[in-house]
């Protein structure tokens, strides 16, 4: 599933093709995705104009003049910006024409993603209002995130797995962010003091912004007819390594399931 990096990736690749574009249509063959294609968007979208392409979480958000448009990748999708007449695939579910010969073309095999319509205030969809902070964000800071540890019962990697708590630390990013700063991933969250916390968050936000930065340099055309938008590699201390000896210690890397995951750790480095 694309992760928060490769959804970053993905908005800075098509910005520079979507920004003061005006929609001419919206060809839509299949309205089955995850939820409902909304059945009025063919007749609303064109003559609207793409006046911003920002990222909540993983959602991306197309601002246009009377609303937002909603997309979410899901487990297997990805996005094209192809020249209009560029015959669709099977797995091409939706075109979003532009006045400039091209289109941004969904792509999503298992068809788990999302392409949905907001009026108004777009933090105000369901999917949206109940989003934690940006891992970024100066929000998302360790004496924040240590007053709402104290009020949990969980491990710690479960924590800061919770959107409601943070947004965008996946599975990967947890482990690695988790042995930056030294806190095993079952640990009880409740039982970390704050300067570790101040810690951990400083470690989130190195990991997040170091797989951006390589999404970023790894990106070269965003229009390649493969649709592959150029993922980082990010060079893993812990996550996948089972067996392997820790680069710091030596010792052998471990795996364990905490909360239906997988979680890798080092056993000397992390308590």
């Amino acid at each position: 599933m694309p992760e928060l990096p490769e959804v970053e990736t993905t908005r800075r690749g098509i910005e520079p093709h979507l920004l003061n574009r005006t929609v001419e249509t919206l060809i839509v063959r299949q309205p089955r995705l995850r939820w409902p294609v909304p059945e009025q968007l063919p007749e609303l979208l064109p003559g609207q104009t793409v006046r911003a392409v920002e990222r909540r979480a993983k959602y991306l958000l197309l601002r246009l003049d009377h609303g937002s448009l909603i997309l979410h990748l899901g487990m297997s999708g990805s996005l094209r910006v192809v020249p209009t007449e560029l015959p669709a695939e099977k797995h091409d579910h939706l075109d979003l024409v532009l006045n400039n010969g091209h289109c941004l073309r969904l792509r999503d095999p298992l068809r788990f993603g999302a392409f949905l319509w907001q009026t108004g205030d777009v933090s105000d969809h369901s999917l949206l209002r109940d989003l934690g902070p940006e891992p970024l964000d100066d929000s998302f800071n360790g004496p924040g995130l240590h007053r709402i540890a104290r009020q949990r019962r969980v491990a710690v990697k479960n924590l800061i797995m919770d959107s409601r708590v943070v947004v965008g630390v996946g599975n990967i990013y947890a482990s690695e962010a988790l042995f930056l700063a030294r806190i095993h991933p079952a640990r009880d969250c409740r039982r970390i003091s704050a300067q570790r916390y101040g810690r951990l968050v400083q470690a989130i936000k190195l990991v997040l912004a170091a797989a951006i930065e390589q999404g970023g340099t790894t990106l070269r055309d965003f229009s390649r007819a493969d649709g592959s938008p150029g993922y980082f590699a990010l060079s893993l201390k812990v996550y996948g390594r089972e067996g392997e000896a820790c680069q710091s210690c030596g010792q052998p890397i471990r795996q364990r399931r905490i909360g239906q995951r997988s979680s890798f750790f080092c056993p000397h480095c992390q308590h």
